[in-house]
């Protein structure tokens, strides 16, 4: 699959998705006009076959829809995918997804995953490319909000117990799996990874992978799912080194450990 990163507002990604026997392509979160439509109107320019098809949401927030319904205008997409109780507040919304819902964007295969944590109607779009000829399948999911490089949203709606669900479900997705996220916050959040668990060298890896990136004028996503286990925090609750940081009891749940880190990383400067 060909997938483009659109940088939007100050620190946003939306996405260009496209099938790449088909041309059949779908844009996700799109939170403004512009830069998706100048996106698609290259890919479109350069391909006059590519058919944009629909929009995905991975939530609600303004940051997130804000272009749904001018972006749809301009690239004649058909539908507007969101989870079935974000109902009323997607502009233009089209589809009510339930969790597990499957669908396909030409040869892609399409699965949903309800996440709630940051917000209440939080859905990831795990997107599969069969391989073909012996080669391994190709995965992605665009994770919005919820689960980002190295860190997590904050809870707005959900609670501690559904954001710790909800990154044990995509955890369990295959460890090449590429993930899409929607903010450029990866720094950051290795800084504060570092801080709660020095001792972990996979951190100082990709923080000096990351640098070499962003220093370039390069998204620091995508990253696999693999590489995210090894440094995320909000992944790690079980990490005596990061429990002991935050004086976090060893025998605390993990829910509880997950709320401590969140509210760590909310002071964190």
């Amino acid at each position: 699959m060909q997938i483009t990163p659109i940088a939007c507002l100050s620190d946003n990604y939306a996405y260009l998705v496209v099938c790449p026997g088909t041309r059949k392509a779908a844009i996700v979160d799109p939170s403004e006009e512009a830069p998706v439509n100048k996106v698609a109107d290259e890919a479109r320019a350069a391909d006059p076959r590519l058919s944009i098809e629909a929009i995905w949401n991975t939530h609600h927030h303004h940051d997130h829809v804000g272009g749904n319904e001018a972006v749809k205008s301009h690239v004649g997409a058909k539908k507007i995918y969101g989870y079935q109780s974000d109902k009323g507040r997607i502009p233009g919304q089209t589809e009510l997804l339930e969790s597990g819902d499957s669908f396909e964007l030409g040869d892609l295969k399409v699965r949903t995953i309800h996440i709630p944590g940051h917000t209440l109607g939080a859905v990831a779009y795990v997107v599969t490319a069969p391989g073909g000829a012996g080669k391994p399948d190709e995965t992605a999911v665009f994770t919005g909000d919820t689960l980002f490089l190295a860190g997590c949203g904050r809870l707005f709606e959900g609670t501690p117990a559904q954001m710790r669900a909800s990154l044990v479900a995509l955890a369990g997705l295959p460890k090449d799996t590429k993930i899409y996220c929607g903010h450029e916050y990866t720094e950051s959040n290795l800084r504060f990874a570092s801080s709660v668990e020095p001792n972990n060298p996979n951190i100082a890896t990709m923080r000096a992978k990351v640098a070499e990136e962003r220093g370039a004028g390069r998204p620091s996503v995508p990253w696999t799912l693999e590489e995210d286990l090894g440094v995320n925090p909000f992944q790690r609750v079980d990490s005596k080194e990061i429990r002991a940081t935050l004086g976090i009891a060893a025998d605390a749940d993990d829910a509880t450990a997950l709320g401590a880190i969140r509210k760590a990383k909310d002071n964190f400067k």
